[in-house]
């Protein structure tokens, strides 16, 4: 089954689908990772993330690494012959747990092939989303190769009866410090330019921010657009829980982690990619995972039975119609302005960022206009201090006297780990994240 039916057919039976970050180098560690993730109690998708080398396409490192046996921080497919892949694969995959490929390339058509080669169809990224703020290419030859790997898929898989899906990751620049339209529109901008290379099987992205009013709005935008400009693509959005500096409590982190299924449970979001109470401190083990997969899942059980109910109904009689709240009126003005600079949608990502029409702010890539800015109001919603030329004027609430200085730079940026710490302590919940943080988690008494 194609990975966004089984999400969208999971979800109309009333589960919230949730999946991990995983990737080791060596096929037996990722197999079994995968089998963990299977089994696990929860609704589960399977992940493979890749590692930094092949993200970049620095093939060699990757081979004198795997010749001297040094542990890479994700799993090597386009190096690995494919019947190593396909045997790290075997009997896992099936219609109940699809297997995704995540990745970060800016170049990512050898992975792209990699993945078609062992039978695979799932992806995730994006022409703007992985070029800017980290990549070192310029974004014209982001937006070329993205073209064609869509163009490969699709001709690829053209009448085997399996569509590629692919996930943009245009909800998470900058991990925070984008307003949330931003995020929306190159999100939906994306996913428009996937549908115009053939993808027909789609998820769109919003990764938790900083504020849950503010996130609940922003995924209602993205939903009404998605509606409206992708009406005859098979879609679903996913959320991915606090991409941020983590909280260093087991109780912060948890309480975080609760309130991105709520944001998705509550807004009908079909996905879920998890964090686990280990982030702040180390890479998560597994067992981590499968920790944190458990748990999401038992919040979202718990909230669809009503334990939580009265808080989310009070969440949806709060938010405003989606086409009348501000961050939907922000991301459609900034898709359309967008779309009207070129038929093409890579030529008019090209564009806008050329124009500054999309301006990342504290991005420093040089095709990124750097006029923008944001800062945190008193509430910790992500807000416009200078459009530059955003096509917001008259939309947005700006005040430039708020700019976040450098000074101001970190302490912003350690704003909901500060935040939900603080929270936990105060209920006495503040331990490190560890083995007493695990105990916690599945529910033992300490």
């Amino acid at each position: 089954m194609n990975f966004g039916d089984h999400v969208r057919r999971a979800h109309a039976g009333g589960v919230l689908v949730v999946q991990p970050r995983m990737g080791m180098s060596d096929p037996a560690a990722m197999r079994a990772g995968l089998e963990a993730t299977k089994y696990a109690n929860a609704d589960t998708v399977g992940t493979v993330t890749l590692d930094s080398y092949t993200r970049t396409g620095d093939l060699e490192s990757v081979r004198r690494a795997l010749c001297e046996g040094v542990e890479l921080n994700g799993y090597p497919i386009v190096s690995y012959p494919a019947e190593v892949t396909l045997k790290m694969l075997d009997g896992l995959v099936e219609d109940g747990f699809p297997v995704q490929v995540r990745h970060g390339s800016a170049r990512p058509l050898a992975i792209v092939q990699a993945l078609l080669d062992v039978g695979l169809h799932a992806t995730e990224g994006g022409p703007v989303s992985y070029c800017l703020p980290y990549g070192r290419i310029p974004l014209d030859e982001s937006v070329r190769n993205w073209e064609d790997s869509c163009e490969l898929a699709v001709q690829t898989l053209a009448g085997t009866g399996v569509q590629p899906h692919l996930e943009t990751f245009g909800g998470c620049m900058m991990g925070q410090l984008c307003p949330p339209s931003q995020l929306v529109a190159i999100s939906v901008l994306e996913a428009l330019f996937f549908y115009g290379l053939g993808v027909r099987s789609l998820s769109v992205s919003y990764a938790q921010q900083t504020n849950a009013d503010q996130d609940a709005e922003a995924v209602r935008a993205l939903r009404s657009l998605c509606r409206q400009l992708l009406p005859e693509a098979s879609w679903h959005v996913v959320i991915y829980a606090y991409m941020g500096v983590y909280p260093r409590t087991v109780g912060g982190s948890q309480a975080l982690m609760a309130e991105a299924v709520r944001l998705a449970v509550a807004t009908g979001s079909e996905r879920l990619i998890v964090k686990t109470a280990a982030e702040a401190s180390r890479i998560p083990t597994v067992q981590d995972n499968i920790d944190s997969l458990e748990f999401a899942t038992a919040v979202a059980r718990e909230y669809r039975h009503g334990a939580l109910s009265s808080e989310s109904e009070a969440l949806a009689a709060a938010a405003p119609a989606p086409t009348d709240s501000q961050v939907y009126q922000e991301a459609y003005a900034l898709v359309t302005e967008v779309l009207s600079g070129a038929a093409d949608v890579g030529a008019a990502l090209i564009g806008a960022f050329k124009r500054g029409l999309l301006d990342i702010p504290y991005c420093l890539h040089p095709d990124n206009a750097k006029r923008a800015r944001s800062y945190l109001d008193e509430n910790g919603r992500l807000c416009w201090s200078e459009l530059g030329e955003l096509p917001l004027n008259g939309i947005a609430e700006v005040r430039p006297g708020r700019r976040i200085t450098s000074g101001e730079l970190l302490k912003v940026l350690g704003y909901v780990r500060d935040k939900f710490d603080a929270v936990a302590l105060d209920r006495g919940a503040g331990h490190p994240a560890g083995a007493a943080g695990r105990r916690i988690l599945e529910g033992k008494a300490e």
